[in-house]
């Protein structure tokens, strides 16, 4: 009876100071005026976020000018680099200040006042900030997007890099002497009657050079005659140096190519590419013009990226099954200590209660990416790091679902079975666990779901599975392989979708 008196003289105290001192008060510091007339909840968050917007606006400023000293003129550059978003921050913050003190005037003098438009008007202005701190730029998502149609199709449609048709290569080479010199060139290589042949005339010459603009000053040109390849085919012009590497020439910007004629000769004319040699190759050296020609023949050839995409989507199933299972058997036991209903009977299972509960959210809002980092360090690289990972983050997201599924059963078995006199574990093994099959039999395939997806995100720090090779393809552009893996993802993760919901049907 007094404390509601008390409550009651509080509230009559609050409503009597005057409407108008509530508003000054406010305009000197937000909300508080809210606090002094007893709306205490809307003057902290009016105050909070006030501070919050204000604290994260000198922010931004310090990053744009953090090079300036002095308010002002980090003020004035900051204005100059953004001043959009830095005239709208100053326009929402001086409005936003004005119509708290206009709020904490109005809010008890009005009957029915619209409590909730000053809150459309502090979600705009964080709106402003994270627009400026994400850094959106509509424009150049628009003017840039032609640029990853390229990459984008290429992981869209893959195949190229999963499977290739199976070829047959055909080649000759002809030597050649550069510089020319005192010494004997190569004689030219002879036609031969059943082999793919290529003749070079002359056999020696000079390499193309670079000016000291570095413009091209092109070498001696070849005659290349070629015969007996495959007709009516695409030929490739290759150039070997002496040191033994081998590169497409390319004339004009273009990679040298020619189609064969009904016969299989060709007959085309070649600039000596640039190279730039070593000290130790320097002087007369022998090159080679190679014609190459690759014909598909019938049959198909199963590439490296998709062998490895099956054994390293194999790898992430088992790893998200094993460790789904190593949470269930640790989160089970866990669990009974982290239910309310369970432990509320004496002040020592109140305090395992609060310290696992305490342990399980620590555990929980680590991501498991964080923890394969940390499992990385510890046991290396690999799958078992990502099992470590993804066992840790298992067993406390299932003691939660577990314990708050034991603590809404249903308490009239817990009664009935008290009843007759039996004792805590009796009770929960005749009362709580027959209640908990079916939801921790749901919890656990869901899980299971939840960490085959994980699997493929904590790959990318090393923990073994098909994010592993995914971002090394990503790494090095090769955007095919990488859609390999990434159709190889999704089509896993829709059929352990379908299954499991196929048995929590069946069980549940």
């Amino acid at each position: 009876m007094n404390m509601a008196t008390d409550k009651r003289k509080s509230h009559n105290g609050a409503a009597k100071i005057p409407h108008g001192i509530a508003g000054i008060v406010s305009l000197i510091i937000p909300g508080l005026g809210q606090l002094i007339i007893g709306e205490v909840s809307r003057g902290f968050i009016l105050f909070s976020s006030m501070l919050s917007i204000i604290v994260m606006f000198i922010w931004r400023i310090e990053l744009l000018a953090h090079l300036q000293h002095g308010i002002i003129l980090k003020f004035t550059k900051a204005l100059s680099l953004k001043p959009v978003f830095i005239i709208s921050m100053c326009i929402g913050i001086a409005g936003l200040w004005l119509w708290t003190a206009w709020d904490a005037y109005r809010i008890k003098k009005i009957p029915g006042y619209n409590r909730l438009k000053i809150f459309i008007l502090v979600i705009t202005v964080f709106f402003l900030l994270g627009y400026q701190i994400g850094e959106i730029n509509p424009y150049k998502m628009v003017t840039k997007f032609p640029e990853t149609l390229k990459p984008l199709s290429r992981v869209l449609w893959p195949w190229k890099a999963a499977f290739t048709h199976k070829t047959d290569t055909l080649s000759a080479k002809a030597a050649i002497l550069s510089p020319c010199g005192k010494d004997t060139p190569p004689p030219k290589t002879q036609a031969l009657p059943d082999k793919p042949y290529i003749i070079a005339d002359p056999t020696c010459g000079k390499l193309s050079t670079m000016d000291k603009d570095y413009h091209l000053i092109p070498g001696t040109t070849l005659t290349i005659k070629g015969g007996n390849f495959a007709p009516n085919a695409d030929t490739e012009i290759w150039w070997v140096d002496p040191i033994g590497n081998k590169f497409r020439i390319r004339q004009n910007g273009e990679y040298i190519h020619i189609k064969t004629d009904s016969k299989g000769s060709f007959s085309m004319k070649v600039i000596m590419p640039y190279r730039l040699m070593p000290p130790s190759q320097e002087g007369k050296q022998i090159h080679h013009i190679e014609a190459i020609q690759e014909t598909q023949r019938p049959g198909i050839v199963i590439n490296d990226p998709l062998k490895l995409a099956v054994s390293r989507m194999v790898e992430t199933i088992f790893m998200g099954m094993i460790a789904t299972l190593f949470g269930i058997l640790f989160a089970i036991p866990v669990s009974f200590l982290a239910a309310r209903n369970l432990m509320s009977g004496s002040w020592i299972t109140k305090v395992i209660y609060y310290l696992t509960r305490t342990i399980i959210n620590i555990i929980r809002s680590i991501e498991p990416l964080i923890w394969a980092l940390i499992a990385v360090v510890w046991v290396g690289l690999g799958p078992f790091a990502g099992i470590i990972a993804l066992t840790f983050h298992s067993v406390a997201a299932l003691t939660k679902l577990y314990s708050e599924a034991i603590e809404s059963i249903d308490p009239g078995p817990i009664e009935a079975i008290k009843a007759t006199g039996a004792n805590h574990l009796q009770i929960i093994i005749h009362a709580v666990i027959p209640q908990m099959i079916p939801p921790f039999i749901s919890f656990s395939i869901y899980r299971w779901d939840i960490n085959v997806r994980m699997s493929t995100v904590i790959g990318l720090v090393g923990g073994g599975g098909i994010g592993f090779i995914l971002i090394q393809y990503i790494r090095l552009l090769d955007y095919r392989a990488a859609g390999v893996a990434v159709w190889f993802i999704a089509i896993t993760v829709a059929i352990l979708d379908y299954v499991s919901s196929e048995i929590r049907k069946r069980i549940i």
